[in-house]
């Protein structure tokens, strides 16, 4: 009788991989959450409101085919390269805070990169159809594999769903990884923007990276997690299975 790692015998221990990508996932976003609070209080000495910060880091930068918009929800900002627009949350759209010129300003840090054809943006961009195609089909595919009899031989059908599925999974990580770059990159190009117009006072600015470094962690620990999935999903279908 083949013997399968985790698998009837025991708890299987490679859940300590998932429950540490959680754990990492929950931590990012409390301190995410707790430092735009802390910082969305702390009102800027111009004035400035995210809207406005946004339109002139897009003047300062030259780019005229960008719109900002003003959207719903908390935290939902974002860049949409498809519209060409930057969409402002409700606590930045119309937030004099340091916290909410930092957000804003970030993603016009994404539409610079845009405007500039950034290459990890570029590439980012050509990955979304194949990781979300991955990330949709990954675990049916193994679980198909599974029922299959794919953990029992390394050969036939099951076996090779699975692979397939793991491959799969590992578009969705390569997305994540590329996403770090482009992202430490939009928060430094706000930095540079924010110090090189005085939006921001010297104290303010570091309050700034503050929150911007503290959004940044969730894209490590999500990247963190992911690898980590990828890692559990090799040690049970790779080296933890034998042909019985």
């Amino acid at each position: 009788m083949g013997y399968y790692y985790g698998y009837g015998y025991g708890l299987d221990g490679t859940y300590a991989l998932v429950l540490i990508g959680v754990i990492l996932c929950l931590l990012a976003s409390a301190k995410v959450k707790a430092t735009v609070a802390r910082f969305s209080r702390v009102y800027s000495a111009s004035g400035m409101t995210g809207a406005m910060a946004a339109e002139r880091m897009l003047q300062e930068a030259g780019i005229m085919d960008v719109t900002i918009r003003h959207v719903g929800g908390s935290l939902t900002d974002h860049y949409d390269p498809r519209t060409k627009t930057v969409n402002l949350s409700d606590d930045v759209y119309n937030s004099r805070s340091v916290a909410a010129v930092g957000i804003a300003c970030h993603e016009c840090g994404h539409a610079i990169q845009d405007a500039t054809a950034y290459f990890p943006l570029t590439f980012r961009h050509s990955l979304v159809p194949v990781a979300n195609f991955g990330s949709s089909i990954s675990w049916p595919l193994i679980l198909f594999g599974v029922l299959a009899g794919g953990m029992r031989t390394s050969g036939g059908m099951g076996y090779l769903l699975i692979q397939v599925g793991i491959f799969c999974f590992s578009l969705a990580v390569l997305f994540q990884l590329v996403t770090l770059p482009v992202e430490f990159n939009a928060s430094h190009r706000a930095m540079q923007m924010i110090t090189h117009t005085g939006m921001l006072t010297t104290e303010e600015s570091h309050m700034t990276r503050k929150v911007l470094s503290a959004a940044a962690l969730t894209y490590v620990a999500g990247a963190a997690s992911a690898i980590l999935q990828l890692l559990r999903l090799l040690i049970i279908f790779g080296g933890g299975r034998r042909d019985d």
